[in-house]
């Protein structure tokens, strides 16, 4: 009878097979404790639109429904973290439990799902990312979600384009495999944190364009090159050209020596938006204008310290800037210090 019982759980999928399900359960409390822990990583198996709808901050949506369920998250997640699943009631993200521990992941399951999360009044948010919203000079708009980091990716009427993509940073992972795949995809240098195979390849199918420098280029064995001071038309409104981005302070040249690694300045039907890569406050800076948008980054040694940065950015004159690639550098001193220069500082989720 134990035996008749197990297997029709099974069926209702509360347990994957008639004998020992392989995964934990656990209530609302359990599995909010879980979500805080930053060895853990939080997985809605639910549709895109329902994700869209409303899910727990921090969660990767993959929908458990689709074919290649397995080799998405396979692509994202690590055998080393914890992988804690929920669905809307607990029964798909069982199922997805039970095919994520037969490969291998540790997995916890909340029992009754988003409902119960909702129910117990813990908060849901609509996007994982922060996002910034511009209009071009036509009226068009470019939404920019801050991934992590150096990774930046960019919506712009139907297109996506992807700045350094990672998958992983520290104890964060960024959710390409539920991201579009990317029509134009930039990567500055080969660096960790900028550069990433698994990525790329995540984001892109025979229509990506993808621009890296030299070095990055050889080491996929394909993309376009772009050096310093080229410039690209790559699309009818859609230009790039590549920048210097450098170190220049003794003892530091090794990180990134002069001539290999590239910044970008995006031209998107008239939105000048500059990344500027790894770099510290170089000449080369005076020579770039009318900047709408600036990312500029700030830990040293291997960027900017927060003066070498205020200092760019007085050079540089943005409309708008973001600090990026800040690491553990302490950035919130620069609105102040650029109030007067008249840029806008945004600080977002860029450590």
């Amino acid at each position: 009878m134990k035996k008749i019982i197990t297997c029709l759980l099974a069926t209702l999928g509360l347990t994957s097979a008639c004998g020992q399900q392989n995964f934990e359960n656990t209530d609302v409390k359990g599995f909010a404790e879980l979500a805080a822990n930053p060895n853990a990583v939080i997985v809605d198996v639910r549709t895109a639109e329902e994700f869209n709808e409303g899910h727990i901050d921090g969660a990767l949506n993959i929908d458990v429904k689709q074919e290649d369920f397995l080799k998405k998250a396979k692509a994202v997640l690590s055998t080393e973290k914890k992988i804690a699943v929920y669905c809307r009631s607990g029964r798909r993200s069982a199922n997805a439990a039970e095919m994520l521990a037969a490969e291998g992941y540790q997995c916890v399951n909340l029992q009754g799902g988003i409902l119960a999360w909702k129910e117990a009044k813990m908060p849901v948010t609509t996007d994982d990312y922060e996002v910034d919203v511009f209009k071009t000079k036509s009226g068009k708009t470019v939404k920019f979600h801050a991934l992590v980091h150096a990774s930046i990716r960019i919506e712009y009427d139907g297109r996506e384009i992807q700045i350094d993509p990672v998958t992983q940073l520290g104890n964060k992972v960024i959710g390409y495999a539920a991201m579009p795949k990317a029509d134009y995809l930039f990567v500055t240098h080969e660096h960790g944190d900028h550069f990433d195979k698994e990525a790329i390849k995540m984001l892109s199918n025979d229509k990506t364009r993808l621009v890296t420098n030299k070095r990055c280029a050889d080491m996929l064995g394909t993309g376009e090159v772009m050096s310093n001071g080229d410039k690209m038309q790559i699309a009818a409104d859609f230009t790039v050209e590549a920048v210097p981005a450098y170190n220049t302070t003794e003892g530091h040249l090794q990180f990134h020596p002069k001539g290999r690694d590239n910044g970008y300045i995006l031209t998107i039907d008239g939105l000048r938006i500059y990344i500027a890569g790894d770099t510290e406050d170089i000449p080369e800076m005076s020579e770039i204008k009318d900047i709408d948008i600036a990312f500029l980054p700030c830990n040293q040694p291997y960027t900017m310290t927060t003066e070498q940065l205020v200092k760019a950015a007085k050079t540089v004159q943005p409309r708008v800037l973001f600090p990026y690639h800040y690491g553990k550098t302490d950035v919130s001193t620069i609105p102040a210090l650029l109030k007067e220069a008249g840029v806008e500082v945004r600080i977002r989720h860029y450590e």
